[in-house]
């Protein structure tokens, strides 16, 4: 095994090259603080709350110095929530990984690393005022997903959370794993659906070390990436595995001479409207050094590279993403990568489902890099249209920002969950929702109540189809983000 490689390859076609931009600017809104008491190293995507506000983790900082939950208003105004290791001993866990995962309650789930019953990490639950409720003290004995470096978690439409961890996990004759795929429920009850590589002999052809959760694609079936295993052991993989846990291995990494296809896969993936699942390597690629790639591939495993970071002297476009991409609402991927760029600071950027990929901002731009450097995360993108995401240094304090990209999309809503049978309940998210006068279901009328400026409750209409859920307002029609799943 290795941590990481790069390829000496030079960019051998035009076609790998990026477009610079400079319509956008980012808003610096907010600006972590390093001193005791403050949240800081942000290391996740945040995440919508039904109250319209952003949601996150602190890896350190807080009341304690060992992490915290915090919430952030689109306008940048930060409160911190909860501060871990509130009890001696620090039963209610420490060092919080990663992002939150929002439940259709409206609480949001996420991990410790440390603290709990048992010191090895913890599963917890979280109020949007900030009421803590620790769900799991995970375990010592090999095959607990303690202290083996959690990844994201996911909710999935049966209401279950999927999540991967980096090492660790068991064989069925019972030797441990380089990483592995768990099922946990809202009460904290888990189970192993997958164990990689436990016998490394083999090579790992089903992949290792897994460093992102998995997605839900609408097939059901979950999609994820390991970092190594496939191709000579290291190169990683692009995984199916269903919610049962039956896992296919789609694609190896660096299946040819120099890897132009791309190696070391550490972000997730997600799909498109247009079905294809798109992700990044960290390195591979025709750019210079190898320097990671944009891919697609589709649910069956065809996989295409997009882009190859790197691709100019410099890399003004970027070095490769170690973060998940999202399709915004004008159908474009975004992104963040974390060193690169006009000012080797990082960058945002978009790329087109068919791969032209546009440099948005490059940052530390401004001296002292007040507006931010190295973001720690990736994007999300609010209901009003905006793009907002964190960066892990810079700022006024040096300690991370937290910075907002408007791209000129229009408001939407978004349905929590994203599918249901016929009289299920559902809450749609949005901006700017007092008022509202009807909804929609694919064409056909819904009851419901407006909870908020920012919540609406409703059930799924009889008759309804699968299709775009819409809100009429006094001022505008808002269609939602995805289309409504009607399950059977």
């Amino acid at each position: 095994m290795r941590l990481f490689k790069l390829f000496s390859v030079l960019c051998a076609a035009s076609a790998c090259l990026g477009t610079l931009a400079h319509a956008q600017t980012v808003s610096t809104l907010y600006s972590f603080c390093a001193e005791s008491g403050c949240p800081s190293a942000p290391n996740a995507a945040l995440v919508q709350a039904a109250n319209g506000d952003l949601y996150g983790l602190a890896a350190s900082g807080g009341a304690h110095s060992l992490g915290a939950v915090f919430k952030l208003t689109p306008g940048g105004t930060l409160t911190t929530l909860y501060s871990f290791c509130a009890q001696s001993g620090c039963p209610d866990g420490q060092f919080p990984v990663l992002g939150l995962a929002l439940a259709t309650s409206g609480d949001l789930y996420g991990f410790t690393e440390g603290g709990g019953a048992n010191t090895n990490g913890t599963f917890f639950r979280v109020t949007p005022s900030g009421t803590l409720a620790t769900l799991n003290s995970f375990c010592t004995q090999v095959g607990c997903p303690s202290g083996e470096y959690l990844n994201s978690l996911l909710r999935a439409t049966n209401g279950g959370f999927y999540f991967t961890t980096q090492f660790g996990g068991i064989g069925a004759k019972g030797a441990s794993g380089q990483g592995a795929v768990y099922k946990i429920t809202p009460e904290g009850t888990y189970t192993q659906l997958y164990s990689f590589c436990t016998d490394a002999s083999d090579g790992c052809p089903n992949g290792a070390i897994p460093y992102a959760g998995v997605t839900q694609a609408t097939n059901g079936d979950l999609y994820g990436t390991t970092a190594e295993g496939g191709n000579d052991d290291v190169d990683g993989t692009v995984f199916k595995i269903t919610p049962s846990g039956t896992l296919t291995t789609l694609y190896s990494f660096c299946a040819q001479s120099g890897c132009p296809d791309g190696d070391y896969p550490v972000a997730g993936l997600v799909q498109a409207s247009n079905g294809d699942l798109y992700g990044t390597t960290e390195y591979g690629g025709n750019g210079s050094p190898g320097s990671g790639t944009v891919f697609k591939i589709t649910p069956g495993g065809k996989l295409t590279t997009l882009y190859s970071f790197c691709a100019q002297s410099g890399c003004p476009d970027g070095r490769g993403s170690p973060y998940t991409l999202i399709q915004a609402t004008d159908g474009n991927l975004y992104g963040t990568s974390t060193s690169g760029g006009a000012n080797n600071g990082g960058t945002v950027f978009k790329i087109t489902p068919g791969g032209k990929l546009t440099t948005l901002y490059s940052f530390c731009a401004q001296s002292g890099c007040t507006d931010g450097e190295t973001p720690s995360s990736g994007l999300v993108q609010h209901t009003n249209g905006i793009l907002y995401g964190t960066t892990e240094s810079g700022g006024a304090n040096g300690a991370g920002t937290f910075f907002s990209l408007s791209i000129g999309a229009s408001a939407f809503v978004e349905t929590l969950p994203a599918s249901g049978k016929l009289g299920a309940s559902v809450k749609i998210l949005g901006t700017s929702l007092k008022g509202a006068t009807g909804v929609t279901f694919n064409g056909t009328a819904a009851t419901f109540t407006v909870v908020s400026a920012s919540e609406i409750t409703t059930t799924v209409p009889a008759g309804a189809t699968t299709g775009t859920v819409e809100v009429t307002t006094p001022s505008i029609t808002l269609s939602s983000n995805v289309a409504f799943t009607i399950k059977e």
